[in-house]
């Protein structure tokens, strides 16, 4: 019977190398960079100053030679998230998705395009969508949205103008008449402006105290129709 090992085997002081990743994300991207796996996909997270730098050490060092897309995130508090997700190409397939975060007040990015020319039409819709501007860019032309379009629809604070012109599909309850009936006190969805302050009948309205509930006959407010 032998006894405890006198000499058992330190910690091993090395960080842990997340996915395929060849050494720990600070090593790879540089001072902040971070970096996790999950379903499969690594994802890591970078600075915005070193943006172009980690987008030329995914091509070059890391082989990831496809680029897939280029989005954005609008994290309310965070600021805006930009994701890119990469590829390299092979067997099997090694998914990248490359994030950096921009604040709200100066959401502005260097252009990926000198690293990946297929982000030009990602960066364009990007601006159009969130409003992020990448410096840089070679056409930063509108892309999508009409000519006089004001505002970034993909925004968290953009009001959803459509909500005042037809009513929240959930304005009536399950089961309810069409004729409606007494219900419980609705609230407006994140995104849809009170019409007395945004569009068509803006100033018209009486105060919501007022204004009889949607759906009642003259004088049969309080009252459940018969069944």
């Amino acid at each position: 019977m032998t006894g405890p090992n006198p000499h058992p085997n330190p910690p091993d002081p090395r960080p842990s190398v997340p996915g395929w990743l060849p050494r720990p994300a600070g090593e790879v991207f540089g001072e902040g960079a971070s970096a996790a796996e999950a379903y499969g996909l690594l994802t890591v997270d970078v600075p915005a100053a070193r943006w172009t730098e980690a987008l030329t050490t995914a091509r070059d060092e890391l082989g990831c030679t496809f680029f897939d897309w280029l989005s954005a995130v609008d994290e309310p508090g965070e600021g805006f998230r930009i994701c890119v997700h990469l590829a390299v190409l092979g067997t099997p397939v090694r998914r990248l998705l490359l994030r950096t975060t921009v604040p709200h007040e100066a959401p502005e990015l260097p252009t990926a395009t000198g690293v990946y020319a297929g982000a030009a039409w990602h960066e364009r819709e990007t601006h159009e969508m969130f409003g992020v501007s990448f410096t840089g860019h070679p056409n930063p032309a509108p892309l999508l949205l009409p000519d006089g379009f004001e505002g970034h629809p993909l925004r968290k604070d953009f009001v959803l103008a459509a909500r005042v012109a037809k009513a929240w599909p959930g304005a009536k309850e399950p089961g309810e008449s069409a004729e409606g009936g007494p219900r419980r006190r609705q609230t407006l969805p994140p995104g849809v402006p009170d019409p007395n302050e945004w569009g068509p009948l803006k100033g018209q309205l009486p105060a919501p105290a007022a204004r009889p509930a949607r759906g009642r006959a003259a004088g049969a407010a309080g009252e459940r129709q018969p069944r």
